[in-house]
C-alpha cells in the first residue's frame, strides 16, 4: 500500500492509498477523482485519464510507449511529463507521488 496525490486543475488535492500494481487511472477512478474518466476501461485507448506526473517523480513512472504517445499527441495540454494514467503502473517506489489532473480531457 501506498498513497498518491492527485491535484485537480484548481489545487482540490486528493490524497488516495493505492495498492502495488493497480494503474493510476483505476486507482482515481475507484476512488471517484473527478477529471478522470477512463472512457475506454484502460485500453490507451481515448485519452481520458490524461495526468501530469510532478518532475521528480517522473522517472518512476517508466516511459511511455508509442500507443500511448500517439494518444498524448492529441492532448491539448500536453506536457514534458504527460502520461495517461491506465498505462502507469503503482509500485511501491511510487509511495508519495504527486500528479496533477489538466482542466479538460480528450
Amino acid at each position: 500500500m501506498g498513497k498518491i496525490i492527485f491535484i485537480e486543475h484548481d489545487d482540490t488535492t486528493h490524497v488516495i492509498e493505492f495498492k502495488v500494481g493497480s494503474s493510476l487511472m483505476q486507482v482515481a477512478v475507484d476512488n471517484a477523482i473527478p477529471g478522470i474518466d477512463g472512457d475506454c476501461g484502460g485500453e490507451c485507448a481515448c485519452g481520458t485519464c490524461h495526468i501530469i506526473v510532478a518532475d521528480e517523480w517522473f522517472e518512476k513512472t517508466g516511459a511511455p510507449g508509442d500507443d500511448e504517445e500517439q494518444m498524448l499527441s492529441m492532448t491539448p495540454e500536453r506536457t514534458k511529463t504527460s502520461r495517461l494514467g491506465c498505462q502507469v503502473k503503482t509500485t511501491e517506489a511510487m509511495d508519495g507521488m504527486t500528479v496533477r489532473l489538466p482542466e479538460f480531457q480528450m
